[in-house]
């Protein structure tokens, strides 16, 4: 209720105004439009059913047999009368004149061979191993004495000599890292006096003053820039605040928002009158068609159906009991005198044919009946019949 009571306030004086002048209008527009909307859609729908979908069938089916003939058939007939046989021919053709050559030629061939090359083989890597092993025997033997050569000289010769050259190195070595602390040492303190703590002082007496003051100063420039530029951007913001954003403003507020409101009010009425006024025009559009279809089958329908059960059907019966079913009769009568009149006719021929070879070529002879070891017909074989070859006399 609460609910109601507020939509209906929501509306306005001015959706209450417009709804029933724009509902008529579009009422007396749209009812035209809607019937000759259903009856393109009813003639489009008989269309479809009775000519268009029976003719997509028939050529579907045509374009269907047209394809099969113009690609299918021609590839199939030349894969099952040509590429096949030519293939199998191809085939055995390669299987005699490759695979039996080679299958021959390995059997025969390459086998023998191989198996004389593995023998060869064998034997020569048999060879070759016993002379490498007595070059290895030999090269041990001599490796050993060389080894003991090299023994006694490292022991008694090398190790002394490597001993004095160590030492001396050594000493050398001693007096080298001496001679370098030292110019280190000097370098280090020359360095400190000279270049370092000058260097402090003037970053600590000098330089680090100097920066402070000029840190203070750009600071205090920033501020004063600071100030300008919030200066010019506030008076820039009012100035565009005034000059445009409260024109603007009030012209959204009091002429755009009341003026869309309106036309979307009348906007929603028409389309709501549209929709009302196109359910409206299917209902008037629906009695229409029922009466035009009532009356064409009370003006057309009913009287050909009454005729085709009064009049035409009673003739039809008549004519099929009194006409054709005689008629038919008849004609089965004379097919079935036709038919044996032809039969007679070729029994007779057939007749006069034998009649005329065996005039010519006489009688043929008749074959000579073949002696059967085995009892004929009914009778059976027993045990005092001479049937097989060991109970014969």
């Amino acid at each position: 209720m609460h609910a109601a009571r507020h939509g209906t306030q929501a509306e306005g004086c001015l959706a209450v105004a417009i709804r029933l002048p724009v509902r008529i209008v579009v009422l007396v527009l749209v009812v035209p439009v809607r019937m000759v909307w259903d009856a393109l859609v009813v003639g489009g729908r008989f269309l479809r059913d009775t000519l268009l979908r029976p003719l997509g069938r028939a050529l579907g089916l045509a374009l269907g047999w047209v394809a099969r003939a113009l690609f299918v058939w021609p590839w199939v007939a030349l894969w099952r009368y040509v590429l096949r046989p030519v293939g199998e021919a191809l085939a055995r053709l390669g299987h005699v004149l490759l695979v039996a050559p080679a299958v021959w030629l390995y059997r025969t061939v390459l086998t023998p061979l191989g198996h004389a090359l593995s023998w060869l083989a064998r034997g020569t890597g048999a060879v070759f191993l016993w002379c490498v092993r007595g070059v290895v025997i030999v090269l041990d033997l001599v490796l050993g004495g060389v080894e003991a050569a090299c023994g006694w000289v490292y022991a008694r010769l090398l190790t002394p000599v490597g001993r004095a050259v160590a030492w001396v190195f050594k000493g050398l070595g001693m007096v080298l890292a001496a001679v370098a602390f030292g110019v280190y040492t000097v370098i280090a303190w020359l360095v400190r006096y000279l270049l370092v703590v000058p260097a402090m002082w003037l970053y600590t007496w000098v330089l680090a003053p100097v920066g402070r003051a000029i840190a203070f100063l750009a600071g205090w420039f920033a501020r004063i820039v600071r100030m300008i530029f919030t200066g010019i951007g506030v008076a820039l913001y009012w100035t565009a605040r005034v000059l445009l954003v409260l024109p603007a403003l009030a012209v959204w507020r009091w002429i755009l928002v009341p003026v869309g409101r309106a036309l979307a009010v009348v906007a929603r009425e028409i389309a709501d009158a549209l929709g009302h006024a196109w359910r409206v025009a299917g209902y008037v559009s629906r009695a229409v068609g029922r009466f035009l279809a009532r009356l064409f089958r009370w003006t057309f329908v009913e009287p050909a159906r009454w005729a085709h059960r009064t009049v035409l059907t009673p003739v039809g019966h008549a004519v099929r009991d009194l006409v054709l079913k005689p008629a038919a009769e008849a004609a089965r009568g004379i097919r079935r005198t036709v038919r044996q009149a032809l039969e007679s006719a070729r029994d007779g021929a057939r007749q006069a044919r034998a009649d005329f070879r065996r005039m010519l070529f006489g009688t043929p002879p008749e074959p000579e009946p073949l002696a059967r070891r085995e009892p004929a017909g009914g009778e059976t074989r027993t045990l005092g019949s001479s049937t097989t070859a060991l109970m014969k006399d």
